[in-house]
């Protein structure tokens, strides 16, 4: 959980520094977020691939890194000293809210109520299992 962490409050970081009117700052912050946030991704993904549960993790962090993208580059084009695009500011909102949304789940999933698995014993004949390897 703690790299989904740092994309997370750099990100907060960089809404709250548009919020105080440091937009070339909020901007040097998203592209701070975006190498954590593509770890984050990565991570994600590759747990996804070796466990079924953790599909909706990669889902989301790939969305937020898509959205962190998208905003980093939306103010790249930007005209020095315009106003900071809708779709900048809209793009970093959501990836705080899917990034949010995701620290919510890691939080309430200790509430989850969990089924034991019990294991099988299995008993192995030695005989037959010399066997089996021998042919």
């Amino acid at each position: 959980m703690g790299s989904r962490l740092l994309p997370l409050s750099v990100a907060l970081g960089a809404l709250l520094a548009d919020a105080a009117g440091l937009h070339r700052l909020a901007f040097y912050l998203l592209l701070l977020a975006v190498p954590g946030a593509a770890a984050a991704a990565f991570v994600a993904a590759a747990d996804a691939f070796e466990a079924r549960r953790a599909w909706p993790r990669a889902a989301s962090t790939t969305l937020a890194l898509t959205l962190l993208v998208t905003a980093s580059a939306v103010r790249n084009n930007m005209p020095h000293g315009a106003a900071v695009p809708p779709l900048a500011i809209s793009a970093l909102v959501g990836a705080v809210i899917v990034y949010g949304l995701s620290l919510l789940g890691w939080l309430f999933e200790p509430l989850r109520p969990r089924v034991p698995v019990r294991s099988a014993s299995v008993s192995v004949d030695p005989a037959a299992e010399a066997e089996r390897v021998a042919a």
